[in-house]
């Protein structure tokens, strides 16, 4: 028995497929117009030189539990998802150029500013501090760098609402500084242990 074409039809195009089907010809739409959201992010895969030192880091870091290690390829995650990140050995020795084409940083949001803060004091008692600690304008962000030279940005929003933050890129201060100002985190973490008003820590200039 020869097996029959479904007939799928793509928006104004129609293509045929050689679907098997016992009730006849398939239809099937789908959108050639419309850019996809996606539905969520899944993961990201880092090339490193050495898989444990690596895979330390990011449990350390970001509270990570190994899914699957295999010595030269690692699985990590943090939730429910099978993997967030994977780390794959490299053999290539060659130092990565900051600056260079490519990605520049994977940033996770906390909940509150005394999350990041506690970030920084857990990890500065593991002798992991960050490279750049700065506030955006639109965040206050501390940006760390894996045994590798990829950087990892935790930040917190520095407004209560999308209005506020949108009204924000779009005013004068924002066009004349888009990169942010940098502060002492030690020093933010003494005045948010004091007390301080959370909205005058997530100015700039607070630290």
């Amino acid at each position: 028995m020869s097996p029959r074409l479904g007939r799928l039809s793509l928006g104004r195009e129609t293509a045929w497929s050689p679907e098997y089907s016992r009730r006849g010809a398939l239809e099937r739409n789908v959108d050639l117009e419309t850019p996809v959201i996606p539905a969520k992010f899944a993961h990201f895969v880092l090339r490193v030189r050495d898989i444990e030192k690596s895979v330390d880091w990011y449990q350390k870091v970001l509270g990570m539990s190994i899914v699957h290690n295999a010595g030269s390829l690692a699985f990590l995650t943090y939730d429910d998802e099978h993997h967030r990140l994977a780390l794959a050995k490299t053999p290539v020795e060659t130092e990565s150029v900051r600056g260079s084409p490519g990605l520049d940083h994977v940033a996770y949001t906390l909940a509150t500013l005394g999350e990041l803060l506690g970030t920084y004091a857990r990890l500065k008692a593991l002798d992991i501090e960050p490279v750049w600690p700065i506030n955006h304008g639109l965040t206050t962000s501390l940006y760390y760098e894996d045994p590798d030279g990829n950087r990892v940005e935790f930040q917190v929003e520095n407004f209560d609402s999308t209005e506020e933050l949108n009204a924000f890129m779009r005013s004068p201060t924002f066009a004349e500084n888009p990169i942010g100002v940098e502060f002492d985190p030690d020093r933010l973490l003494e005045r948010y242990c004091n007390g301080d008003s959370l909205h005058e820590l997530r100015m700039q200039g607070s630290a």
